[in-house]
């Protein structure tokens, strides 16, 4: 068996039939038992019981990577250490790198310093990118955005009234 070596790769979609048919399968499977299934899918070879059972996190990726194909989308594989620098970090929560800094300082997100550099966990990364997420949804309830919309699309919606602000005030300045 020929190994892959941890890189950086983009895959096409391939033609529609073939995701379509793998999309059918996970959705006929999750609407019988009203939620996606708790997976025992399994990678076979050619053989007769030559085959390994699917953990549930790679069943995941293969689910969110068969829906982007799906719609014709490339899908990007970045391997990734559980160790990040702080401009991985702050890329990874989308802020700047003096954001993450004082965020670290201020101890939000727990980090390592061995040497001269930070250093933050992932698991650590993405349970505060968790709670920040659930602090903006609460606050969206709060003001009433949230009423019969899901949270994605107020939050949309939101960022786009900001984007409108912000350009005003720079024309303003103007």
């Amino acid at each position: 068996m020929a190994t892959s070596t941890a890189t950086k790769e983009t895959f096409l979609a391939p033609e529609a039939p073939q995701t379509g048919k793998i999309y059918n399968f996970m959705e006929a499977h999750a609407e019988k038992n009203g939620s996606q299934p708790s997976p025992q899918f399994f990678l076979s070879g050619v053989d007769a019981g030559d085959q390994v059972e699917i953990p549930h996190e790679i069943y995941e990726v293969l689910v969110k990577t068969v829906e982007a194909m799906r719609k014709g989308l490339a899908i990007t594989i970045t391997p990734s250490s559980m160790t990040l620098t702080t401009q991985q970090a702050a890329e990874l929560l989308g802020v700047t790198r003096p954001t993450l800094v004082r965020l670290l300082d201020a101890g939000k997100i727990p980090f390592e310093k061995p040497g001269t550099h930070r250093r933050i966990k992932l698991e650590d990364v993405l349970a505060f990118k968790e709670v920040r997420k659930a602090e903006q949804y609460e606050a969206l309830d709060s003001l009433g955005a949230l009423d019969d919309e899901n949270p994605e699309a107020a939050m949309t919606r939101m960022k786009k009234a900001r984007a409108v602000a912000a350009e005003r005030r720079r024309q303003h300045k103007e």
